[in-house]
């Protein structure tokens, strides 16, 4: 399986109900955009399409703040 730049941006506009542009750098929990709700459905989705399992300490905002740190985190997964 896997995960794309576009397929995130897409889930987290869609499913996610953001309307706002997204790139790769867009800070989606330091700014609020996102809440710990969405980090559960985002985790899933990156699960699904990846095929990893998140382990719970891995859920950090250096992981999961940005759609281009997710990418590296999933990277890092092997």
């Amino acid at each position: 399986m896997s995960l794309s730049k576009q397929a995130l941006i897409s889930y987290v506009q869609s499913e996610l109900n953001i309307d706002q542009p997204i790139d790769g750098d867009t800070e989606l929990f330091s700014t609020g955009m996102l809440d710990s709700v969405s980090m559960v459905g985002l985790i899933g989705f990156v699960e699904s399409k990846a095929g990893v399992h998140v382990q719970p300490g891995d859920v950090t905002l250096d992981n999961f703040d940005t759609i281009d740190a997710i990418l590296a985190y999933v990277d890092s997964l092997g």
